[in-house]
């Protein structure tokens, strides 16, 4: 066994792998909510979404070149912060995100392929994840490239709603908007902050990337700006072709653009949606296992877990565990509630991973890539004021 893994991805695999984490299944529910939120300004919602990202999305470029390995947010706060136990609680945190995060997935993925094909969901859900699991373990180009493809597929979806939208005759909302509500704006981009959630995955591929101080923090900049401009296109898209008293209060806010606008079924966009899925579950067990890679490293408990094939170059032991666990919970228990709780972990994740990049730059201000200071006390700021609602949505 091997206790390195292999070099084998460049730019536009990465940034790929980061677009379809953060683009994953949510904007095809989220459209609506931030609709009925903030009217026909629900574009500059997610554009306002994307900038109260940017600053942690900077943090984390900087630290990509500080420390460029595996288990990114636990190496961050424990050598920012200087808490070892600190940083180990991080890394079992994002593992226990990511593996909660692919269950739920999993269960809402497979359930829209039930709606198209007739089949079994245990069954189902178990096929898929072990297929899943089997191209993660094959090597981290191979889970990359798939990932992209299913990128793709997305992306091709939601341009496809876009065109459709576009094209559409306006409605009344659109034509003659009313005056913008900042309040409903601003709670709006709130709520579709958690749409750009996913970008943190990129620095955990550190170890499996060349050229990682070139690479890392450009793949995360390209990766929020892609998905900003997807999201309001989209966004834009909808509040054009759907009036937002039916657009608010819609499940399924992109296939009712569809079909208001082309007319017929928009069952296509279930498939796209399982694409979806499915990248999401593969970017989660693949990130979760290089967590678990990176902690083992420097905690001799779960050095078990830092090990890679020789052959396949990837954490056999740590991806086979993790891709398990989410099949079973997938199956077996209501991860939708577990699901909520996610978020809340990463917001406090941001929230460290902040405040280490502020100690750390007060201590070794030198670095490949730099921000200002501003940068991550923004970005702290902005990560406790998401923080604070989601807990007051939650509660």
């Amino acid at each position: 066994m091997s206790d390195h893994l292999k070099r084998r991805i460049g730019l536009g695999l990465l940034t790929a792998y980061g677009v379809g984490v953060m683009v994953g299944a949510g904007i095809y529910v989220l459209v609506g909510a931030v609709a009925a939120e903030a009217g026909v300004w629900a574009p500059l919602s997610f554009i306002i979404a994307g900038l109260i990202a940017a600053p942690t999305a900077l943090s984390y470029a900087e630290f990509t070149t500080r420390l460029p390995e595996a288990a990114g947010e636990a190496v961050f706060v424990e050598k920012g912060l200087g808490r070892a136990w600190l940083g180990l609680i991080v890394g079992l945190a994002i593992v226990a995100a990511g593996t909660v995060s692919a269950a739920a997935v999993l269960r809402g993925g497979t359930g829209y392929l039930l709606t198209v094909v007739d089949l079994p969901f245990a069954a189902t859900a178990t096929v898929l994840g072990l297929g899943l699991v089997g191209v993660a373990i094959a090597g981290v180009l191979e889970s990359l490239t798939l990932a992209a493809l299913f990128t793709a597929i997305e992306v091709i979806g939601l341009a496809l709603v876009v065109w459709a939208g576009a094209g559409a005759e306006p409605v009344a909302d659109y034509t003659a908007p009313a005056a913008i509500v900042w309040p409903g704006v601003a709670s709006a981009a709130v709520l579709a902050f958690f749409a750009f959630i996913g970008f943190e995955d990129i620095v955990n591929m550190a170890e499996e990337v060349r050229e990682p101080m070139h690479t890392l923090p450009r793949a995360i900049l390209y990766a929020l700006v892609i998905t900003s401009l997807l999201y309001a296109l989209v966004s834009w898209a909808a509040v054009r072709a759907v009036p937002l008293d039916q657009l608010s209060g819609s499940e399924q806010p992109l296939a009712l653009v569809w079909s208001t606008a082309r007319g017929g079924d928009a069952a296509f966009l279930s498939l796209i949606a399982v694409a979806a899925a499915l990248n999401g579950i593969l970017a989660q067990i693949v990130m979760a296992s290089r967590v678990m890679f990176g902690v083992g490293r420097r905690h001799p408990m779960l050095a078990v877990f830092h090990h890679a094939h020789p052959r396949f170059g990837t954490p056999v032991l740590a991806t086979s565990l993790i891709g398990a666990a989410v099949i079973v919970m997938a199956i077996l228990l209501p991860v939708a509630d577990l699901a909520e709780a996610t978020s809340a972990i990463l917001l406090s994740v941001f929230v460290l991973v902040n405040a280490a990049l502020i100690a750390m730059k007060r201590t070794q201000p030198e670095a490949p890539f730099r921000v200002p200071m501003m940068v991550p006390v923004l970005g702290l700021i902005a990560a406790l004021g998401a923080l604070a609602i989601s807990f007051g949505v939650s509660t």
